[in-house]
Order: C-alpha cells, then structure tokens, then sequence
C-alpha cells in the first residue's frame, strides 16, 4: 500500500486547516474538532476555531498527543470593519489564550468604498503582537472585491503590513475562492518577493476542489514549495472526501511519526 503521505489526498491533508466556525460550536463540538484533526493517515496542518474555544483546541490536541498541530483563530471576522484598537485587544486575548495563527479580515468595505482602509497599520500592528512565532493570515475576502485592481492593492497592502499569508475568503460569502482571484494572488505574492503563503478557503468539498488549487500553486513556485509552512486549505467537509481517498489507497500510519 501507498505511504499516505505521497498520495494527493495524503498531500492536501498535510495543508488541511480543519475549520469550525458555527454559531453553535461550543466545548464538545471542538474536542469533536480535534479528534477529527488526528487521522489514521496523518494530522492536518491546524483547526481554525472562534476565538472563545482556542484554549479548549490547544488543550484537547495536547492531551491527544496533536501538539504539532497549529491553532488557528479569526479576528475582525466576518465583516472585516471593528475600529483598530478593538481589533488589536481581540488578537492580543486570542493569542494569549494559546492560537499559534491569526486569521485577520482585511477592511475590503472600505477599499471597495474608495476609501482609505488603515489596512497596513492594522495588519502591521497585529503582525507585531504575533511576533515570528505565531503567523499571521490576512483574509482579502476576494468574492467581495471582484476587481482584479482591488485585489491586488489588498495582496500588496497585506504584504505591506507584513502577513505571513494571504487567504482568499471568511467562507461566508457568497462568492468565495476562484481559480481566478488566487492566480492573480499567487502572481502578486511572486511580484512582492515570494515569500508569503496563501490560504485558500471557502467552497472547498473536495479532492478535486483542493487540486485545482495545488496545481496553480505548484506551476507557479514549484512542487518544493508545496507545504505548510506555504499553502494552506481552510475547510471542514474536504476532510470527509479525502478520507475516503485515503481509506481505499493508502495505509494508516502513527500520527505521532506524520
């Protein structure tokens, strides 16, 4: 049987953020989360999960043995329009109750508006409470943008303030991540020195979904720099369908050697 991690399923999970952002989630709803996160086949990348249930996802993947699983929160999230200071408080508690990532909306109203968006003092003065070691993911909410020319002034504005990745939507939208807008993101991230990820989120059911992505990111840097630490899929059902895939060609493996 295949290493799992070699397969295109084994590939997307390793980038797989397993998110849960319902009205209704609450403390089982996230140890449900993050046992789901624990495969046979391998651990995904994070849970992204509100920012009230961070410290039950940290602690719930410790007592797993899921410590090299990331924690990822939002903020500023969905509409992307809180006053700075708010927006500064809400990261500050969030990581503080224990998320290793901050996924911050970018104020795409106010670009849309024509208006001066703040967006590089946000996005810098975040970046700086996360420091080097909690990553910071600006969310363009690119449905809602459209405009190619919006877009990319949001990619170099996140870039600008010092983001560790793009991501595409909040996932509630309803428009979410297209071929088109991260192909005009992943040119905008090569364009400004390569070195920020990119998150994709929003829409994505399946392997397929997933690979249409993977393919556009690897034709433009390379299959190296297909990991984590570059690429990430923000979903809760793909995890379903990629399980199928890897139950009917691939072996379990220990998630503590994954």
């Amino acid at each position: 049987m295949t290493d799992p991690r070699k397969t295109p399923a084994g590939r997307v999970l390793a980038l797989l953020d397993l998110t849960s952002l319902n009205p209704g989630d609450d403390l089982q709803s996230t140890v449900d989360l993050c046992r789901r996160a624990l495969t046979p086949y391998g651990e995904v990348a994070a849970v992204c999960v509100w920012p009230k249930l961070v410290h039950v996802a940290r602690r719930t993947l410790n007592t797993l043995g899921g410590r090299g699983v990331r924690v990822a929160s939002v903020c500023n999230f969905p509409a992307g329009d809180a006053p700075l200071a708010e927006v500064v408080e809400e990261v500050r508690k969030t990581l503080a109750e224990g998320a290793d990532e901050i996924d911050l909306v970018y104020p795409w109203r106010k670009l849309k508006a024509g208006q001066e968006t703040g967006a590089v003092e946000l996005i810098r003065t975040c970046k700086t409470l996360c420091g080097p070691y909690h990553w910071l993911k600006v969310i363009l909410e690119t449905g809602e943008l459209a405009d190619p020319e919006l877009i990319r002034t949001a990619c170099r504005e996140a870039i600008a303030g010092g983001a560790d990745f793009l991501k595409t939507s909040t996932g509630k939208a309803s428009v979410n991540a297209t071929p088109e807008a991260v192909r005009l993101m992943l040119q905008t991230i090569e364009e400004e020195g390569g070195k920020v990820g990119l998150k994709v989120s929003g829409g994505l059911r399946t392997l397929a979904d997933a690979q249409v992505y993977l393919k556009l990111a690897e034709e433009r840097f390379g299959a190296g720099w297909i990991k984590p630490e570059h690429l990430r899929f923000g979903a809760s059902s793909l995890l379903d369908d990629l399980l199928r895939e890897l139950s009917g060609a691939a072996t379990p493996v220990s998630t503590r050697d994954y």
